[in-house]
């Protein structure tokens, strides 16, 4: 049986090892096949043994512009410290609130989420929780060393540029939109009932995806980022992201 994996990656001081250890013990809840997890990281101490550490591989990138989350586009080479098999990315900041078995038995070459956006008609994934083949893309990283200046010019970040390369190969599917809703805008009621309703798991809901300003600490205490988009304390994300 092909080998699964969990893939996550960790570099800075924005999260620490608890971040990732966190994550490791949430998949062992929720996934019932075996699997291998593995983080990619500038740092590994604190890092459960349970946890395969690699270095993150070199890119060789300009460091004096903004950092557009590009690392991650290493997990796209197609010689990945030998692994084979499948990998399902996630994001440090997710929330699993059930099984997450379905990610691995749904059909398709390459699977991300629909970003959350009014704009419908963009193709645009959202990078947190994505599925591939390890090896099969590796097109994408060797055509974004080539083209750096001119890819990070037209997309504004990593997850922008990873879904246009998978879609120009015919190769992009989006998961189904209700597994990983967006705390911000699926579990949030919309300005002004945030202020009195608490954050809801909504229906069919595998994976709460977190993204902009507030995280899941934040979440489980409430609080305000911009004045109309106050967040009412969510006990429940404390249940879960443990």
């Amino acid at each position: 049986m092909e080998q699964k994996y969990i893939f996550c990656m960790k570099w800075g001081t924005l999260y620490g090892p608890e971040y990732v250890n966190r994550l490791y013990s949430m998949v062992k809840r929720n996934l019932t096949y075996d699997f291998k997890m593995v983080c990619f990281t500038d740092d590994e101490k604190g890092i459960t043994e349970e946890v395969d550490c690699y270095k993150i591989p070199e890119m060789n990138i300009r460091t004096d512009i903004p950092e557009r989350m590009w690392k991650k586009l290493t997990t796209l080479k197609e010689d990945l410290y030998g692994l084979k098999g499948t990998a399902l990315f996630l994001d440090l900041d997710i929330v699993i609130v059930d099984n997450i078995d379905c990610f691995f038995e749904v059909d398709g070459t390459f699977r991300i989420i629909k970003d959350h956006s009014w704009r419908s008609w963009r193709i645009t994934g959202n990078s947190s929780v994505y599925r591939f083949e390890i090896g099969k893309h590796g097109y994408v990283f060797d055509d974004f060393l080539k083209n750096f200046e001119e890819i990070r010019k037209k997309h504004r970040n990593e997850q922008e540029y990873l879904t246009h390369s998978i879609n120009d190969n015919s190769l992009l599917q989006y998961w189904p939109k209700e597994w990983c809703p967006s705390f911000k805008y699926d579990c949030v009621s919309r300005f002004p009932l945030a202020f009195w309703k608490t954050p809801v798991i909504p229906e069919g809901a595998k994976i709460i995806i977190f993204h902009g300003e507030i995280n899941p600490h934040k979440a489980i205490k409430g609080g305000r980022g911009k004045w109309y988009r106050y967040v009412k304390a969510a006990p429940w994300v404390e249940d879960y992201w443990k």
